[in-house]
């Protein structure tokens, strides 16, 4: 009944067009095709970028770090508090006035220690800035390396420069060893990234990019399954054209070396918006969308195929957003570009800010709801 099925599933008719089939993908006459079982291979090279990124950020992100001046600042441990405590993990880490009161009764702390305790408590959860640092140090060095790579991989070949060639001969197109290698690194790098989500450093987006690596793997896997690694190679380098930029911006945001990460910063905005927004698009989705149907009739998996596509292509959109609008916040005043996706830590400052706040709308008889004012959730940016 499963091997019934497998066939079903694995049907010529769905994954390629008319006339052409899993057969077409046999090796003959010393041309090697894409098989399936060579997908297995990314597993123990996503183990190997797990361990090698261990090692790098040890040797080499922390002793860089120390080099541009990274450094975090000394925070202030919240108290031991298990009635708090519990609230924070099971209910809310952003309490509302209301809680907050009750939780003061029920601790005999005051309104404002109770505040002070869980913006203390909060900052204890937010990963350091050397954290951050290192994770953006690792992602930089395989990003340029594999922007490069995938430039001498496709320096050479027609359909870097008419992407309609990537359809000539289609399915039955060699596999290169260049493309095999390239494939199965940047596969590999993208199921670390997968495996390494529970420990890096969550953002806002943290969705969005579990979104973004399946589809990623998604579109990986499935275009070379199908021989449609000619398009993959092109989404590749479209997509790790920006990437470096993007994560040497961070390291310099870190650092504090503000001019320099703007200006990259600034660079990146530029590429990113051109390479997402206008060439994968316009360019490399035309011709994986509209270009085949000229040449095959449609079939399920040229809709499959476009389908992560697009979805792709919406992330980059929200992205973009976000983009644009870090760029309209610090252009006026030259301030440093900060990551929209991150929580800024809460500082002593501010609480008292908040607290002053408070106790002048309270005295003025300002009240919401029966309660004063009180904006417990702060949505700052790293």
């Amino acid at each position: 009944m499963l091997s019934r099925l497998g066939e079903k599933i694995w049907a010529d008719w769905i994954w390629f067009p008319e006339g052409h089939g899993w057969a077409d993908l046999t090796d003959h006459d010393g041309q090697v095709f894409p098989k399936t079982q060579d997908l297995w291979v990314t597993l123990p090279i996503a183990l190997f970028f797990l361990v090698c990124r261990q090692i790098f950020e040890r040797f080499v992100a922390t002793p860089l770090a120390s080099l541009l001046g990274v450094c975090d600042k000394q925070r202030v441990r919240a108290p031991p508090n298990p009635t708090l405590e519990s609230f924070f993990c099971s209910t809310s880490k952003n309490p509302t006035q209301s809680s907050i009161e009750s939780l003061s009764k029920q601790t005999g702390c005051s309104v404002r220690q109770v505040q002070r305790w869980f913006r203390r408590r909060r900052n204890q959860d937010r990963p350091s800035k050397l954290k951050k640092f290192r994770e953006a140090c690792w992602r930089f060095t395989f990003y340029l390396i594999a922007f490069f790579a995938g430039l001498a991989v496709l320096v050479d070949k027609p359909w870097l420069y008419d992407m309609k060639q990537m359809w000539d001969g289609f399915p039955k197109m060699p596999l290169l060893p260049s493309q095999y290698w390239y494939y199965m690194i940047e596969l590999g790098f993208y199921v670390s990234l997968l495996f390494s989500v529970a420990s890096d450093v969550k953002r806002k987006d943290f969705k969005e990019q579990i979104i973004h690596h399946v589809a990623t793997i998604s579109l990986i896997s499935f275009s070379w399954l199908v021989n449609y690694i000619r398009a993959g190679t092109l989404i590749m380098l479209v997509h790790d054209s920006s990437d470096y930029l993007m994560e040497s911006a961070k390291m310099f945001n870190y650092a504090g070396w503000r001019k320099s990460c703007n200006f990259i910063f600034i660079i990146f905005a530029a590429v990113f918006i051109f390479t997402r927004l206008v060439i994968l698009p316009f360019w490399i989705i035309y011709t994986t969308w509209v270009y085949p149907l000229t040449l095959y009739p449609p079939f399920l998996g040229f809709y499959f195929f476009n389908g992560l596509m697009l979805v792709l292509q919406a992330l980059h959109i929200f992205w973009a957003v976000l983009i644009v609008r870090m760029v309209i916040k610090f252009l006026p005043g030259n301030d440093i570009v900060e990551d929209e996706r991150s929580d800024r830590e809460e500082t002593e400052s501010e609480d008292e800010d908040v607290g002053r706040e408070q106790r002048g709308k309270f005295q003025n008889g300002h009240v919401q709801n029966g309660h004063t004012l009180l904006n417990n959730n702060h949505s700052k940016v790293d």
